[in-house]
């Protein structure tokens, strides 16, 4: 079934090419589908182009299929172009020429646009919530080990004293920055594209606001021709965002990697987190992060993989877009999971807090000791110089017991203030209008 077909049909090769694998990406726009069917079968009654006793058949019905797709158990049947033709056939079956009526006013331009607004802007707050978890984790260790010292490297060459404070809370500090990016595209996102139909818009007078309102958007994309543009543009940035996260979650799969190693025996993985040699029975590998920084990679890829897609078309609908499907939907059950490997290790993680009685770390406290003779009134410049050579000539002794004070240091984390920019930045979000009005939607008699 078709929505556009007439009197012919068409060659089923070329078929199977255009529709390519829309049936199964459009499984995960079904229940997003029937929200905006909802809405904006609501707003057509409100305009006249449906009458009051056919709206009600109309939402019980679509109810019922939202809640199918919720369970799981929606399916685009063979020969169901798309979830869009899918929807509208259940409901002619159930409701005859009734269920014909509700795409008056659209294209399914505009349909598939709110679809993936819609979606988008639900997965764009599960990540939130699973950025928030590790998050959290980082924030206890980083508060839990703040006190054990561990080599800083520049150049992969022992530089200063860290901590392993500085290690858990640097990268939780890199999720709040990176939660800035995943509200910008969420705001981007939760704006509404319903009733721009083809890109140019209705001669229905349809009330935009009114569908906006009820689908808890923001505002909407208030120029019809760019609502249509927004088709990529969307997926490109929300892209740049998860690939801001994923960065963050490779470096840090990177380092606990390294760190896990037995020359640097750091950290401690949980034993139930690794796997085992088939021929080296004292092997412990770190399958899950490595498998995190390579998930991860490969997602920080995603935004150069949509503009490469979308590059160059002019203004207007291209079956071009469809391919963004492919690469876009299934990104965020890759960084969901990612994420949450990520804070159930963090969470079971163990430090080795006897790193520094190892003496191949004794010249990473050379700073301090020059420090000290400076801050005891010699000249900088000669204090490294003797700090240089009492180490050439290995007469260097370390003392150990530092002291930093500064905002930011080893003994000043800053860690409230890092938990506060965090849930300063999840409050601008304002979730609650989104989820407030899809349950209004579905339980609307």
């Amino acid at each position: 079934m078709k929505l556009w077909e007439k009197n012919f049909e068409i060659n089923k090769e070329i078929e199977r090419f255009t529709v390519g694998r829309d049936r199964e990406m459009d499984l995960y726009l079904a229940k997003y589908d029937v929200l905006g069917s909802m809405a904006h079968i609501t707003m057509l009654e409100s305009i006249g182009l449906l009458e009051k006793d056919e709206l009600h058949p109309l939402l019980e019905e679509l109810k019922k299929i939202y809640h199918l797709a919720d369970k799981g158990e929606f399916v685009i049947e063979d020969g169901v172009e798309d979830v869009h033709s899918q929807v509208e056939m259940m409901l002619t079956e159930k409701l005859g020429d009734l269920g014909k009526k509700i795409h008056s006013g659209r294209s399914r331009n505009d349909q598939v646009l709110v679809d993936l607004k819609l979606f988008t802007r639900h997965e764009l707050k599960d990540i939130a919530d699973e950025v928030k978890i590790l998050f959290d984790e980082l924030i206890q260790k980083s508060n839990q080990y703040k006190e054990v010292l561990m080599p800083g490297y520049t150049h992969l060459q022992v530089a200063m004293p860290s901590s392993f404070g500085l290690w858990f809370g640097a990268y939780a500090e890199s999720l709040a920055d990176d939660m800035l990016f995943l509200q910008a595209a969420y705001r981007m996102t939760n704006r509404n594209p319903l009733g721009s139909a083809a890109g140019y818009g209705s001669s229905f007078p349809l009330n935009r606001t009114m569908t906006t309102e009820l689908l808890g958007f923001d505002s909407m994309d208030y120029n019809v021709v760019y609502a249509q543009m927004g088709r990529g543009k969307m997926e490109r940035n929300v892209g740049f965002a998860i690939a801001t996260i994923a960065g963050t979650l490779a470096k840090m799969a990177f380092d606990a990697c390294m760190f896990n190693s037995q020359n640097f025996s750091f950290v401690k993985l949980p034993k139930e987190c690794t796997t085992g040699s088939s021929i080296m029975p004292h092997k412990k590998n770190p399958d899950v992060f490595e498998l995190i920084r390579a998930k991860s990679n490969k997602l920080q890829s995603l935004p150069q993989q949509i503009t490469l897609i979308m590059n160059n078309l002019p203004v207007g609908y291209f079956r071009d877009l469809q391919i963004i499907k492919e690469v876009f939907l299934p990104a965020f059950g890759e960084l969901k999971d990612c994420l949450q490997m990520a804070a159930y290790i963090i969470n079971k993680i163990e430090v080795n807090e006897h790193i520094l009685d190892n003496p191949m770390y004794d010249p990473m406290f050379s700073v301090e000791e020059v420090n000290r003779l400076a801050a005891a009134g010699m000249p900088f410049r000669d204090a490294y110089k003797k700090v240089g050579l009492d180490i050439e000539a290995g007469k260097f002794v370390p003392n150990k017991n530092i002291h930093h004070t500064h905002e930011g240091s080893i003994g000043n984390l800053m860690n409230e203030e890092i938990v506060k920019l965090m849930e300063s930045t999840i409050e601008g979000f304002n979730f609650n209008r989104m989820m407030n009005a899809e349950h209004s939607l579905l339980c609307k008699e």
